[in-house]
């Protein structure tokens, strides 16, 4: 077993006091994963909000045990959430999640300036800009003996300096700076993620999904428009016609309506003249 690893400091992610933001942050030079971390956390009774933040990852991941690229500049953070809630309703925080990314990538990009590409949310957990992936999002939970939600670990990697190449990557990336952001160091961008997440956690506790859900839908990439999705097969085509009230995908095919739970939504392929 590898020696734990010990937190450079903790620290508050805003002026202290401010209390529409109870974030605990624990921050780390580097470590493997904030999400591996959180979860040491997680058996260590971490408390609710409890905020897991790291310049750099050796071993950053994304769904699926893909790997996520994780050089210092960008973003990687994972927040240990405790609801009160069933253990089916964890689907919507991956959907609370995207919707704060986004808002923050937003606020960060500033929509005032001159033709700005669009953010959007793309199904189930990334964010795009242009069509482009600068966010990802990893859900990971464990339940009670009477199903319910023990802990939820929500993990957000954000390109802020960089994104990879096209030879490391499956959806095309860009990063805040490619998108003309300012310079801007992680722990902004953290601070803005912040707001943005009590926001939408809040929205969520009050509304529940459907509130959630409609913030989605509003950013929702290729919305009314034909997409492939992976399920493990041969892939599901047709037009996307939104999200039900579980967060599954609709899609309408020549075969009809059709829901799905789990797969990723395919890039489109790239035309030469």
């Amino acid at each position: 077993m590898p020696p734990p690893q010990r937190p450079r400091e903790t620290v508050a992610p805003v002026a202290d006091g401010d209390p529409l933001l109870p974030f605990q942050l624990i921050a780390y030079d580097e470590v493997d994963s904030t999400n591996t971390v959180a979860k040491r956390l997680c058996g260590a009774e971490a408390s609710d909000r409890t905020l897991v933040w790291a310049r750099r990852q050796t071993a950053g991941r994304g769904r699926l045990q893909r790997t996520w690229i994780s050089p210092t500049g960008n973003l990687y953070a994972s927040l240990i959430l405790r609801p009160q809630v069933a253990a089916r309703e964890a689907t919507a925080l991956t959907f609370v999640a995207a919707v704060a990314v986004a808002d923050a990538v937003s606020a960060v990009l500033a929509d005032d300036r001159a033709d700005p590409a669009p953010v959007r949310c793309k199904w189930p957990n990334d964010v795009l800009v242009g069509g482009r992936k600068i966010a990802g999002i990893l859900l990971e939970s464990a339940t009670t003996a009477d199903g319910r939600l023990e802990w939820v670990i929500v993990g957000i990697g954000i390109n802020v300096a960089s994104h990879p190449p096209p030879s490391q990557t499956i959806y095309p990336a860009t990063s805040l700076a490619a998108e003309g952001a300012p310079a801007i160091a992680p722990e902004a961008v953290l601070e803005t993620l912040c707001r943005r997440l009590d926001d939408r956690l809040r929205q969520w506790a009050d509304g529940g999904f459907a509130a959630t859900r409609a913030a989605w839908m509003a950013r929702a990439h290729d919305l009314g428009r034909p997409i492939a999705v992976d399920c493990g097969g041969a892939p599901v085509c047709g037009v996307f016609r939104g999200l039900d009230e579980d967060g599954a995908l609709v899609i309408e095919g020549d075969d009809g309506v059709r829901r799905i739970s789990a797969g990723d939504v395919l890039p489109k392929p790239t035309t030469t003249n």
